[in-house]
């Protein structure tokens, strides 16, 4: 299992602290939650503050778009040049589109289901794209509890993968820890995002990551 911790959880007065801290302790990705006050109720982070971020990581960072109008959103991160850029495919009239064009731009195109989106729904993307991301909570905030639903919706996607795009990995955001990692794990999920199971752990961020890695 590959963990990406999102810095929505970190303490933002010494982000740069933080950051360099999970990439010691091992994490896979850097998970940057990136929301507009619109798509959903939250104001986060813009490019200024992800430069800082892409300074202080060596480990590649995985941009979460959580915004409308996503072209301009991708034109902003881009040049930070992250290996994932994911959009939700709720707000995105033309997903094909804006997937090559992300591609073009050499990063990695992802598309975002929110927990009620059915993994049905992006059948005929899947070959064109190279990560699917299942929200296990609702978009917006951190330290929500996880919607258990998610592992069946992670085996449906798994099989449409399996089908069309078997490269294409699966990552899950949202309430996930130590207690339901294994049920991820057999559902098929490649990738987990961890906030508050991260950088609020008591025991350290390594402890927290290696409990995740099964």
């Amino acid at each position: 299992m590959l963990v990406a911790p999102s810095i929505l959880s970190a303490d933002f007065g010494n982000l740069a602290r933080d950051i360099e801290e999970i990439c010691k302790a091992g994490c896979d990705l850097v998970h940057v939650d990136v929301m507009d006050g619109h798509f959903v109720p939250n104001l986060t982070i813009g490019p200024v503050v992800v430069s800082a971020v892409a300074k202080a990581t060596t480990k590649p960072m995985d941009i979460h778009l959580m915004v409308e109008n996503n072209t301009f959103f991708v034109d902003l991160f881009a040049p930070l040049k992250p290996k994932y850029i994911s959009f939700h495919i709720e707000e995105e009239k033309h997903p094909h589109r804006l997937v090559q064009y992300i591609r073009s731009l050499g990063i990695k195109p992802a598309i975002v289901l929110n927990p009620h989106t059915a993994p049905e729904s992006i059948e005929f993307l899947l070959a064109d794209i190279d990560m699917v991301l299942l929200m296990s909570v609702n978009p917006g905030f951190g330290g929500q509890k996880f919607i258990s639903s998610v592992l069946e919706r992670a085996k449906r996607l798994k099989t449409l993968i399996k089908q069309h795009n078997p490269d294409c990995l699966i990552e899950v955001d949202g309430g996930v820890n130590s207690e339901n990692i294994h049920d991820l794990k057999e559902a098929g999920v490649d990738i987990v995002v961890a906030g508050s199971y991260v950088f609020g752990n008591r025991d350290g961020y390594k402890q927290a990551i290696d409990s995740l890695k099964v």
